[in-house]
């Protein structure tokens, strides 16, 4: 487990869309109740601008309420070809965050496991789930920070509505099913167009995974095209699905474990 080498913070940024991604941010912490005084929180640093961004956007907030919590970088190095963390190590130690980066080699399971040509994301993240579960309960993390972002959370469900029958999508925080981990989204309500700009204006060290940017046809970029070609027309449509998450109306929908239709009759006066 690598410690930060030094205390000082890294030049102070307060650009525009810095401030709105900590608006952002602050807005679902306190919506939510996604982080309290003397929580210790696991942010799952991938190498992608998602997690950077999380990364990054959490330190300032750390700072701002007095360092009230914790924050730790977890990576999991999963043996893709190429991989080269040398640069994100220099920034986690540059920007005094302590961190860790454990080795294991799902990569070879999945391309073995998963036919060529196939979506490798559903095992990829279910092996990389169980080896973040089972390090955030040995090193006594309450909480698992995620990167997902607004975009992440609408395409989702747009996903599994059309290609699951499924009304369903990601929740800024959730209980793990073993009822051990608090798993939390603080970017949900950030568009990704912000967390893109912000990487940038950072030059975040950012590692391509060659397993999910090999695919290119994936059900997610069609999804993601057809919201922006939707947007196009009305540029609200995005904050309308992500709002709509939000405002579920169980009575007008057709779930039968919600209501009882067959006794569902006029009420006598």
């Amino acid at each position: 487990m690598a410690e930060a080498l030094s205390s000082e913070p890294i030049t102070i940024f307060r650009s525009k869309v810095e401030k709105k991604l900590l608006h952002y941010t602050g807005k679902a912490i306190a919506d939510y109740n996604l982080i309290q005084k003397g929580d210790k929180v696991m942010v799952c640093l991938s190498g992608g601008k998602d997690s950077f961004t999380l990364l990054a956007i959490l330190k300032l907030l750390r700072q701002r309420s007095g360092n009230k919590f914790e924050i730790f970088a977890f990576t999991l190095d999963q043996a893709q070809p190429g991989w080269n963390d040398n640069a994100l190590r220099a920034f986690l130690e540059k920007e005094s965050i302590p961190y860790e980066i454990l080795s294991r080699d799902t990569y070879s399971i999945v391309k073995e496991k998963i036919p060529e040509g196939q979506t490798y994301c559903s095992l990829c993240s279910r092996l990389r789930r169980g080896i973040i579960y089972r390090y955030a309960e040995e090193q006594g993390f309450n909480k698992i920070a995620l990167g997902h972002h607004r975009d992440d959370l609408i395409r989702t469900l747009l996903m599994s509505i059309l290609y699951n029958g499924e009304v369903r999508s990601m929740p800024p925080k959730l209980l793990s099913d073993n009822k051990k981990h608090v798993i939390i989204r603080p970017l949900s309500f950030v568009q990704e167009k912000d967390i893109i700009q912000y990487a940038t204006e950072r030059k975040f060290p950012i590692i391509p995974c060659n397993l999910c940017g090999s695919q290119q046809n994936l059900v997610r970029v069609r999804i993601r095209k057809l919201i922006d070609e939707l947007a196009k027309e009305n540029p609200k449509i995005p904050s309308n699905i992500l709002h709509a998450l939000q405002d579920i109306k169980p009575s007008q929908l057709m779930d039968q474990k919600l209501w009882n239709f067959k006794e569902l009759e006029q009420q006598k006066q």
